[in-house]
């Protein structure tokens, strides 16, 4: 494995055993970290105000970050293959992006009125996604998921939402997975059900405003909606008079037309984040001029939509210099070909050893999951044993390879053939070093049938 690992006894005597070594060892390679993590501490909750970047140990703290490189407080160097949850898109410091940023701040910013840059952002962002006509924007994809909502619910006349189960579409919208969600009167289907959604659709009638879904499921896993789902949802809707939302707030880039746009599926509404912003906190929903225009203040009944900072000018000048002249529709082909190609060397790697394991996902965006099968859905893929993609995590970070805690990669533009093979050595170091716990992992879920 990589020296730090070569120079560790590693412990596979069990799962639980090797992930406390890995732990061990974690911590006695971040000191600088761990000190920063008491001491935040003592203003913030567990240390952390966001609380997805949350791990055991503790998670490491970052100094800089270049290209698709990291440094943390200890001074490791590590291939950024987290990317934000997806908002990373550009790497760090993007030379156009940081240009664009730069000019922002020379010409002023809370201008406190319409700027020179949000027309044009919304243009370039309507003429590249089939679903929109019209778009708002917002400062993150929590909000334009509850806009959206807010807006399907108000144009129907109807109250209740439909979404699936361990969906996740924004801080308050977990639906079944925390206290603090929205209060939205909501039904849940089980995600790639065709038959199934469709008859809850059917069933809920005139009482359901709209089905909010991702076409591929982010943070569940990077499980992609079969076409005969995503279609199922799309009849249903049209057929009661419910709208139907795409949260693509992470998907959007797995192609210049987005992902409704690649599988030729067209949403009544759809969401959008994370990379549009040029890596400045962004979000945005569209979709059918008559809904989106509802919200046209000259209109005697238009809907109120506030927020301060949604077309504050460095994320308006960041995100059109990013989608004009970084991720044009070419770029956007070759950057999910070679995620396309790096999730089959990460599966090849599997398939060669014979081991329980298994790389979801598509394009520029990926997961790797316990067991020999792609998960249908997020609680199929929760109920795998979660430690062994703990143990992962941490063992990658001594390799050098930075991903998500819950096993998801994602590509950036920096990235080229080195950063690409750099992950497949960790990933392959990872496979034979801890094969036991590998095995043991996917005999239990031949036990447990999951």
């Amino acid at each position: 494995m990589s020296t730090t690992q070569a120079n560790a006894t590693l412990v596979n005597t069990s799962l639980d055993a090797a992930y406390t070594e890995a732990a061990e060892r974690f911590v006695a390679a971040n000191p600088k970290s761990k000190a920063i993590q008491e001491q935040a501490e003592k203003a913030m909750p567990g240390g952390n105000t966001r609380t997805v970047l949350h791990y055991h140990p503790f998670p490491l703290r970052f100094a800089r970050g270049e290209g698709c490189y990291l440094w943390d407080a200890d001074g490791h160097q590590l291939v950024d293959f987290l990317g934000e949850y997806t908002a990373g898109l550009y790497g760090h410091s993007e030379p156009v992006i940081r240009e664009a940023i730069k000019q922002a701040a020379d010409d002023g910013w809370v201008l406190g009125g319409p700027n020179l840059l949000e027309a044009r952002l919304a243009q370039t962002i309507v003429d590249r996604f089939p679903a929109l006509e019209r778009v708002r924007f917002t400062n993150s994809g929590t909000e334009a998921n509850l806009m959206a909502i807010a807006a399907a619910r108000a144009f129907t006349g109807r109250d209740r939402v439909m979404v699936f189960k361990g969906g996740y579409h924004g801080g308050v919208l977990y639906f079944g997975g925390s206290p603090l969600n929205a209060p939205f009167d909501y039904v849940m289907g089980d995600y790639n059900d065709a038959e199934g959604s469709a008859a809850l659709i059917r069933e809920q009638g005139d009482r359901l405003a709209c089905v909010l879904v991702e076409p591929m499921c982010g943070s569940g896993g990077c499980l992609p909606g079969s076409v005969e789902f995503l279609q199922s949802l799309r009849d249903a809707t049209r057929e009661t008079g419910a709208l139907l939302i795409f949260d693509e707030v992470m998907t959007s880039r797995l192609s210049p037309e987005g992902l409704h746009g690649l599988l030729g599926i067209t949403p009544d509404l759809l969401t959008l984040g994370k990379y549009l912003g040029g890596g400045l906190s962004f979000g945005a929903f569209g979709g059918r001029a008559e809904i989106l225009d509802r919200f046209d203040p000259r209109r005697p009944d238009g809907w109120p939509h506030a927020g301060t900072f949604n077309n504050n000018v460095f994320t308006m000048s960041a995100g059109l210099a990013g989608l004009t002249h970084k991720y044009t529709p070419e770029r956007a082909v070759m950057l999910n070909a070679a995620g396309d190609s790096l999730r089959g060397r990460l599966n090849d790697a599997i398939a060669r050893r014979g081991l329980p394991l298994v790389v979801a996902g598509r394009g520029s965006m990926m997961a790797v999951h316990p067991g020999t099968t792609v998960p249908m859905s997020p609680p199929e893929a929760g109920r795998r044993p979660r430690k062994l993609i703990d143990l992962m995590h941490l063992d990658l970070i001594a390799g050098g390879v930075y991903t998500a805690r819950r096993g998801m990669a994602v590509l950036s533009l920096p990235m080229g053939a080195a950063e690409f093979d750099r992950f497949v050595a960790a990933f392959e170091e990872f496979l034979d070093a801890r094969r036991p716990v590998i095995e043991e992992a996917g005999r239990s879920i031949g036990k447990a049938g999951g």
